[in-house]
């Protein structure tokens, strides 16, 4: 590359990963932090690969923990990793992107899939945010939502993949920031991003750790 050629190139843009169970607040974050933080948010997450895939290989990478689909499991790296490669591209070309995911281990057998796609951001200025709420905040989104497991009436168990997802979604639990999204609301929870962004705390970031497992 000529010196111009790098004088022209645009500095990396900054990755957010925003990891949490369904209903944890994690599109309307994305959608707060394109509409108040500084930079041009491309936000990319599930429901765009979702909507990108053929039906037949759905949820893809939204498969509930539990093993419940081992037939579409081996294709779950490659999407991932079409997914961070999409991510790492944005912000090489300056963009700020955000995604919102619900990364876990628990299928059939492990996929080592978070590590992995971790590698696949060497170098760029990624961080990885969890988000959680306490399950009785989660019920009561989806009973406002409906949708696939509702929540159940009172006296009723809760169902095994919402379960699930509130311990599975959070393992390891390695972090650069962590928010409450039951006691923040998405514009709140923006600005805790903005803050993390303007001065990242010192050492190895979440990413950094997590690619060295």
């Amino acid at each position: 590359m000529s010196s111009t050629e790098a004088a022209r190139r645009p500095a990396c843009g900054r990755i957010v990963v925003l990891n949490g169970a369904p209903r944890s607040g994690k599109t309307s974050l994305a959608r707060a932090m394109q509409q108040s933080l500084d930079g041009i948010w491309i936000h990319l997450g599930t429901d765009v690969m979702m909507a990108a895939i053929p039906e037949r290989l759905r949820p893809g990478i939204g498969l509930r923990p539990g093993g419940e689909r081992p037939d579409l499991e081996p294709r779950l790296p490659r999407l991932y990793a079409a997914l961070y490669d999409t991510l790492a591209a944005h912000s090489r070309q300056g963009f700020d992107v955000v995604t919102d995911l619900g990364h876990h281990d628990h299928y059939s057998r492990p996929l080592g899939i978070l590590p992995a796609c971790a590698r696949r951001l060497a170098g760029l200025p990624a961080f990885l945010i969890g988000l959680r709420a306490p399950l009785a905040a989660i019920l009561e989104r989806r009973r406002a939502a409906g949708g696939p497991y509702l929540a159940p009436a009172d006296g009723e168990p809760v169902p095994a993949p919402i379960a699930l997802w509130q311990e599975a979604v959070h393992q390891p639990g390695l972090y650069d920031l962590e928010l409450d999204t039951a006691r923040l609301a998405p514009e709140a929870a923006a600005q805790a991003v903005g803050r993390l962004l303007a001065a990242p705390p010192a050492g190895p970031r979440a990413f950094e750790r997590l690619a060295q497992l």
